[in-house]
């Protein structure tokens, strides 16, 4: 009887326990998360939704009618919207408006007489909140208008609901590391082994021997053999993977209804802009290191091609029919299937890049010798011609993108159409993407509610997973693969590897930063997930060389961190990105909520499903239960 048993068991198990007391704590804090007054919803313009306040406008202008507009800070170049038309012929002195507040925004306000300017206000409301606008206009002179906006009624404070979860996680994490250490220590070790089984402890102390059997010896031995051989698989990769997949979990479940855990309307980034690229990168950081052991191992490349493509179909057919908001339409709706998404990029990208790396790539030795010339740019001489493939690739993107002509649409237009450039190419969302997309695959098969018409207020149907934007797919996997590259040259080591990722997250930023001029929408080519412009992927390979570099410190290096509880969903990141998405509208993971408008029960509801899923993914861990395609 060994000690390394209560020490490995009892720590998996306060894992198990710490995330499930988690999903108790949330669900029970979600009744006291108040997200907003209650008296709000019930205002005469109706209950208001969340990301909205109530404005009540007051009109003391001698103008028998004008008309208040609106445009969002969120929204460039766009046209102003209609908010309010006030008219004295109405014996009206008031008005009632729903007011947007995931963004600052300028009121406008403009006789119609004439369409003159009045006055203009910039604002940011809160959400849930009561505000008053007045209009007054000086005594002595008519012209002299004046706007000024009073707060009725406080709003509630939205964020507190992720204020709350962030304490619930923290001092989970805190038990967790806790936990841990005590276990490590030998006089708990010593007592847990006495409390689950005194006899057979009584019996070792006190034998003639004072030692373990011969059968003991073997089987704590084979423990560590184990240990040692898991030791071996870099944890740092499958925590990564499983910190993408959960955040992705989370922001496609709703992200408690919050405008950041969303995608962007278009050009910038927000939490949910992440995380669909670090999960390329570290696929295509995977792929390098798999098949390079496989070639090592003598496997034939013509076999690995066929093992690739069989995978390639196996997700693009499971994007296809399993993961698609048609499949509810019935199994023969093909009038109107989105042909691409997710893991149908996925399954393109993952195709390209290991045709790539089985073409060019040798079984090198291990270890490297260190003495060869070039020493700096070993990790990318010996592929040239991979390097000539990607850039070949890019220029394709680049010339398509800015080079094809778009009938009626300027010509290299990035823009999001609708309301957009002061609605001068309202039906042009995407450029060149959307057209190739519209005419390769037909409107009827392209994703027909896109982000860009949340604020810009696009009609046209755009898929921010087209065909274009799948060339820079494989560029963003291809830097994952220099990742692997990187990992396999400087294998043991751990400062050389450390400064290979720091160094390429810089050369990525600098790239990013002459790109984009540093700006949100003024640069070159600015940052745009819809597009998956090259600026976004040399963004976000900057993150995640930066966070890999991290992770790989705490968890490979210095071994600090375990990788929990990001870990066991990295090890089963296919099966819990397909359960999430065929699970989503099903209990335990959806219920109905008393307000669904409540950020509070969003989140927790949102918090909670993703969980279950860390949970399962653990199970399936313990289990050995791994889903390969």
């Amino acid at each position: 009887m060994g000690l390394a048993w209560p020490t490995c068991a009892s720590a998996h198990c306060l894992c198990l326990v710490s995330t499930l007391s988690l999903i108790l704590l949330v669900s029970c804090t979600s009744s006291s998360m108040s997200s907003k007054p209650p008296d709000i919803a019930s205002k005469k313009s109706g209950h208001l939704k969340m990301d909205q306040a109530l404005l009540l406008i007051h009109n003391e202008l001698p103008y028998e009618k004008f008309i208040v507009y609106w445009r969002s800070d969120q929204c460039y170049q766009c046209l102003y919207q209609t908010l309010v038309v006030s008219d004295l012929r109405l014996e009206r002195r008031s008005d009632i408006a729903v007011v947007d507040t995931r963004h600052p925004v300028t009121l406008q306000i403009n006789a119609t007489s004439g369409n003159t300017e009045l006055c203009r206000i910039h604002y940011r409301f809160r959400e849930f909140g009561n505000y008053s606008l007045w209009l007054k206009a000086n005594h002595s002179s008519t012209r002299d208008i004046t706007c000024e906006i009073i707060i009725n009624q406080n709003p509630g404070y939205t964020n507190l609901p992720i204020i709350i979860a962030f304490f619930i996680y923290v001092a989970i994490f805190i038990v967790l590391f806790l936990g841990s250490f005590l276990l490590r220590l030998d006089t708990v070790q010593n007592w847990l082994c006495k409390q689950i089984n005194p006899v057979e402890t009584d019996r070792l102390i006190n034998s003639e021997l004072g030692s373990p059997s011969r059968a003991d010896l073997s089987s704590q031995d084979a423990h560590y053999a184990s240990w040692n051989t898991a030791s071996q698989r870099l944890r740092s990769l499958d925590t990564f993977r499983g910190l993408s997949l959960i955040i992705m979990v989370f922001v496609n479940y709703g992200g408690g209804g919050y405008w950041f855990f969303k995608h962007q309307s278009w050009n910038g980034l927000t939490i949910a802009d992440l995380v669909f690229p670090w999960f390329v990168f570290i696929m295509g950081t995977s792929i390098h290191l798999s098949l390079i052991s496989m070639l090592r191992k003598g496997n034939s490349r013509w076999k690995l091609f066929w093992k690739v493509l069989w995978r390639s179909i196996q997700l693009f057919l499971i994007g296809l029919f399993v993961i698609n908001e048609n499949y509810c339409h019935g199994p023969l709706s093909w009038s109107d299937i989105r042909i691409m998404g997710v893991l149908q990029r996925l399954s393109i990208t993952y195709l390209i890049v290991s045709v790539l790396e089985l073409l060019f790539t040798k079984p090198l030795p291990d270890p490297m010798p260190q003495n060869r010339a070039c020493f700096f740019l070993q990790d990318v001489i010996p592929f040239w011609p991979q390097w000539l493939i990607i850039l070949a690739l890019e220029s394709v993107w680049l010339c398509l993108t800015f080079l094809l002509p778009v009938p009626g649409c300027p010509t290299g237009y990035l823009g999001p159409g609708g309301i957009g450039d002061f609605g001068k190419y309202s039906n042009c969302t995407g450029g060149a993407a959307g057209y190739i997309d519209r005419i390769v695959l037909g409107e009827d098969h392209v994703y027909q509610h896109p982000s860009s018409n949340v604020v810009y207020k696009s009609t046209v149907p755009y898929d921010p997973e087209g065909i274009l934007g799948t060339i820079n797919s494989v560029i963003m996997a291809f830097f994952g693969l220099q990742a692997g590259k990187i990992l396999v040259f400087y294998k043991n080591q751990h400062k050389q590897v450390l400064v290979r990722f720091f160094t390429w997250s810089v050369f990525m930023g600098v790239i990013s930063a002459i790109l984009t001029k540093c700006s949100t929408n003024e640069g070159f080519i600015p940052v745009n997930k819809n597009l998956w412009s090259i600026s976004y992927v040399t963004t976000l390979s900057c993150f995640a060389f930066f966070l890999l570099m991290l992770i790989y410190f705490l968890v490979d290096v210095k071994r600090v961190w375990m990788g929990g509880p990001f870990f066991y969903p990295g090890m089963n990141s296919i099966l819990v990105y397909v359960g999430h998405e065929v699970f989503e509208n099903y209990f335990p993971f959806k219920w109905k909520m008393q307000d669904s408008q409540s950020h509070a029960q969003h989140l927790t509801q949102n918090l909670v499903a993703t969980s279950i899923w860390v949970v399962i993914a653990y199970i399936l861990y313990r289990k050995k239960i791994f889903w390969k395609i």
